[in-house]
C-alpha cells in the first residue's frame, strides 16, 4: 500500500473526523480562523435551549436515534412500520435487507431540497418541505416499487432497477414542476444510477444472500460483526469504503475518492493528509440510519458516540443563531460560499466540535452518560430542532444563517 493511500484510508473514519474538528475548535479558540471567532461563553445558554427543547419533546428524555427513520412519521403515524409490519417477511434478515435498502436510498436522496420545494402528501393533503418532504417522497417511491427489478415485490431496491433510473422517474416521484423546483435533481439521479453500478460490480459484498441491492450490505456487516455485535464506526468506515466511489470526485489519494472531505490548507502535517478536514456528515447520518435496522434483526450495536455529530446547517445554525460562532466579516451572511470555501469548511469542522462539547454540558445538566445519552440522542431532541426552530425564528423561510451553494450530493 501506497503512503498515499493509507492516508486516504485514515481519512475514512469517524476518528478522523473528530481529531480535526477539535483541532479547528483549538485553533478558534486561539483566535487562528478566518472566518469565525468563538465565543464559548453562549454555549451554556444553548445548552439550555436544547434541553428544554428536548424535554418538550420527550419529557423523561425516552430520546429516539436522530435518523431518517423518524421522518417517516407523519401526524403520529409511522408510515414505514405500518408498511413493514403487514408484509410476510421470511425472516428478520428479509427485513432488515429491505430496511436498508429504504435508508440507503432515502438518505442518499436527501442533500437539501432548497427553501421552496414542497411535496403534497396523498394522505393529509399537506405541502411537506426540506427533509421530512424529501424523506415521504422517497418512501412513497419505494412502496411503488420504483426502485425494485422484482415484480410483486415492491419494498426492496435492486441495482438493475437503480441502473436504469432516469430523470423523469425522480422528478415524477419528487411532484417538481416550475412552481415546485428541487435544486440538484440531475445530481440525485446519477447518484442513484452509480450506487446500482457500484453494488453490481461488488456481489461479494451486496449480493450474498439476494440479487445485488444495497441492502446485501446487512449481510455483510452481520458476517463481519463480532459475535453478534457490530461497532457503529464500523459501520462508517464500511460505507465509506464501499460505496465511496459513487460520489463526485472532488478530493482523491492515489486514486482513492474521499467523499466529504475538502481542502483546508492551514491544516499541516507531514503525512499525505495534510490540508485535509474530513466531514462525513451524509454518511453518518447513514450509520446513524442503519443502527435500528440491525438491532431489530437482533444484532448489538456498541459505542454509538464513536460516530460525530452532523456537520450540516441546522446543528451548525444553532451556534451561529445563539452567538456560539460570531462571523469576522457579518457580510458574510449576506453572500453565497461554495460548499468547498474555508468559511464553510470551518463553520462545519467546528459544528462537529461544539456537538461534543455541548453534549457533555448537557449530560452533566440531567446526570446521565454517553450511554445512556448518546449523541444521536442530542441530536434529536436536540441540537437539530432548536437549530431549525431558531431559523424559523430569525427568518421567515426557515433558512440556515448561511447560504451554501450545493449541487444536490454535499453529504
Amino acid at each position: 500500500m501506497t503512503i498515499e493511500a493509507a492516508g486516504a484510508l485514515s481519512l475514512l473514519n469517524a476518528g478522523a473526523v473528530r481529531e480535526r474538528a477539535h483541532r479547528m475548535l483549538e485553533m478558534g479558540l486561539n483566535d487562528e480562523l478566518s472566518g469565525f471567532r468563538i465565543d464559548l461563553g453562549r454555549l451554556g445558554a444553548t445548552v439550555d435551549l436544547v434541553l428544554a427543547i428536548t424535554r418538550k419533546a420527550y419529557p423523561t428524555l425516552d430520546v429516539p436515534f436522530h435518523s431518517r427513520w423518524r421522518h417517516f412519521v407523519i401526524d403520529g403515524v409511522d408510515r414505514w412500520a405500518a408498511l413493514a409490519d403487514a408484509m410476510p417477511w421470511r425472516d428478520d434478515q428479509e427485513r432488515a435487507r429491505a430496511e436498508f435498502d429504504l435508508a440507503i436510498i432515502s438518505v442518499l436522496l436527501d442533500a437539501g431540497a432548497g427553501p421552496s420545494w414542497r411535496y403534497r402528501d396523498s394522505v393529509t393533503g399537506a405541502g411537506i418541505g426540506r427533509s421530512e418532504g424529501l424523506a415521504l417522497a422517497s418512501l412513497d417511491m419505494f412502496a411503488r416499487g420504483l426502485f425494485s427489478a422484482k415484480a410483486g415485490e415492491p419494498l426492496r431496491a435492486d441495482a438493475a432497477a437503480l441502473e436504469r433510473l432516469t430523470i423523469a422517474d425522480l422528478r415524477s416521484g419528487f411532484q417538481i414542476g416550475d412552481d415546485n423546483p428541487l435544486i440538484g435533481l440531475e445530481g440525485r439521479v446519477a447518484l442513484l444510477r452509480r450506487l446500482g453500478e457500484r453494488v453490481s460490480a461488488s456481489p461479494q459484498i451486496f449480493a450474498a444472500r439476494d440479487a445485488p441491492r444495497p441492502g446485501g450490505l446487512f449481510d455483510h456487516l452481520a458476517k463481519a460483526g463480532d459475535r453478534g455485535s457490530i461497532a457503529a464506526p464500523s459501520i462508517l468506515s464500511e460505507l465509506l469504503l464501499r460505496l465511496g466511489t459513487i460520489w463526485p470526485s472532488r478530493v482523491t489519494l492515489d486514486g482513492i475518492p474521499l467523499g466529504d472531505c475538502w481542502r483546508y490548507p492551514v491544516f499541516k502535517t507531514e503525512e499525505a493528509t495534510s490540508g485535509l478536514m474530513p466531514l462525513h456528515k451524509l454518511s453518518q447520518w447513514l450509520s446513524y440510519s442503519l443502527i435500528e435496522p440491525i438491532e431489530r434483526a437482533g444484532l448489538r450495536v456498541t459505542d454509538i458516540d464513536g460516530l460525530t455529530g452532523l456537520a450540516e446547517y441546522r446543528n451548525g445554525g444553532l451556534f451561529l443563531d445563539t452567538g456560539v460562532l460570531v462571523l469576522r466579516d457579518p457580510a458574510d451572511a449576506l453572500r453565497e460560499h461554495d460548499v468547498g470555501s474555508s468559511l464553510v469548511v470551518e463553520w462545519r469542522a467546528l459544528t462537529v466540535a461544539l456537538l461534543d462539547r455541548l453534549a457533555e454540558l448537557l449530560r452533566q445538566r440531567v446526570g446521565l452518560d454517553a450511554v445512556s445519552l448518546p449523541l444521536a440522542k442530542i441530536l434529536q431532541g436536540g441540537t437539530w430542532a432548536a437549530g431549525r426552530e431558531l431559523a424559523f425564528e430569525r427568518r421567515p423561510d426557515g433558512s440556515p444563517p448561511l447560504r451554501i451553494v450545493s449541487d444536490g450530493t454535499v453529504f
